[in-house]
């Protein structure tokens, strides 16, 4: 039964780091360098309800089992049987809160990306260009954040704005210091699979 425990709260951490990977697989390409690992898992992303609820699951069971079942079968049983740390409640707790933090992930993801910095409304000048574009890989809408203060980085770039509804991005920028190619080429370099819609 305590290998079937392990066994089980191991599968909970799999279910964590599964529920999370739409928002850390942009994090691979930042710090892994792995361009489009966002589309590697963005198949996932619909699945993240599910796969907390087998986490929860999993780790209510492994709480069941530690609380309740061992205790009662050391109580009935002559003599008590030794733990090993794998088996322990402390053991156990530090597992639980790692796969809390996993699944929590996407609603602090932004504190890893880098914000569009903020800025007044710039008017579009003649010469200057706009692209839209089809944006894969988004997991949550933080993703939104990390792909327009990217994008606000480039020089040329003056306004980058990320729907994550629409799964597309607007990006204005100025054709004399930037051009379409970079703006597709940053995006990719962070994690996400462009495709042009529109140039004008």
């Amino acid at each position: 039964m305590k290998e079937a425990t392990q066994k089980g709260w191991i599968g909970g951490i799999i279910a964590a780091i599964a529920a999370s990977l739409c928002c850390i697989a942009p994090l691979l390409a930042i710090f892994g360098g792995l361009s489009g690992a966002a589309t590697y898992f963005n198949w996932i992303a619909p699945y993240r309800p599910y796969l907390i609820g087998i986490t929860v699951l999993v780790f209510a069971f492994a709480w069941y089992q530690q609380l309740v079942v061992t205790p009662k079968k050391e109580k009935d049983c002559c003599t008590p049987t030794s733990r090993s740390i794998w088996q322990s409640k402390k053991f156990l707790l530090i597992v639980t809160v790692f796969a809390a933090v996993l699944t929590a992930f996407p609603y602090y993801s932004a504190l890893f990306y880098k914000a569009p910095p903020k800025t007044t409304a710039v008017a579009l000048q003649s010469n200057f260009k706009s692209i839209r574009l089809n944006i894969k890989g988004m997991g949550c809408a933080d993703c939104t954040k990390h792909i327009d203060g990217s994008l606000m980085s480039l020089n040329g770039v003056t306004s980058s704005n990320t729907s994550f509804e629409k799964a597309q991005t607007i990006v204005q920028y100025d054709p004399d210091k930037t051009n379409a190619d970079s703006i597709d080429h940053k995006i990719k370099e962070i994690g996400y699979q462009p495709t042009l819609i529109k140039q004008n």
